[in-house]
């Protein structure tokens, strides 16, 4: 507690627990995977829907994004995460998801569904990275670790480094 004060004393932004790999449990992944799954079940009804009419809300919202709560310890040089918990206050929008992790005892960080969209030709597009916004948002959070899921094999990870800055892309083991 004394060394935080006199970061915040000096301007200095705090420290952030040193690790080097995130460990994600082979369970929690594939719970995340079902997450992705339920709400991208209609990720083909895309044929007639271009990537302007999505972005305007326009169109019949074919998806939803899902924002969920990691939880877990660093030890040594190693995240691991235990588990994660649906948010609170959750708002599930195509492109967009909000809610809050307050609640959740040993609050690592956040994870999040991201839908295909539409290309020109009306096809689904698949983004396998985070995106500026989600970093931008990550950073200015308290999170340790921030995932992005596409699909079973689409995972993406940034992690806050003990400077406090962001470390991207972030290793992740499944186990």
């Amino acid at each position: 507690m004394r060394v935080l004060l006199a970061l915040l004393v000096l301007g200095l932004p705090p420290r952030s627990p040193v690790f080097e790999v995130v460990v994600l449990p082979r369970a929690v992944r594939d719970s995340m995977r079902a997450r992705w799954e339920a709400n991208n079940r209609h990720w083909d009804e895309l044929s007639d829907v271009n990537t302007l009419t999505q972005m305007l809300g326009t169109g019949k919202p074919t998806q939803h994004e899902y924002l969920g709560c990691l939880f877990g310890r660093v030890a040594q040089d190693t995240l691991w995460i235990e588990g994660a918990a649906p948010a609170r206050r959750l708002r599930q929008l195509q492109f967009a998801v909000t809610g809050d992790c307050n609640a959740v005892h040993s609050f690592v960080g956040t994870w999040h569904t991201h839908p295909y969209r539409a290309g020109l030709d009306g096809r689904p597009l698949k983004e396998r990275e985070l995106s500026r916004q989600d970093l931008n948002s990550f950073l200015s959070g308290p999170d340790l670790v921030t995932m992005a899921m596409w699909d079973a094999d689409s995972l993406d990870a940034a992690a806050r480094g003990p400077d406090g800055g962001l470390r991207h892309p972030a290793a992740v083991v499944v186990r």
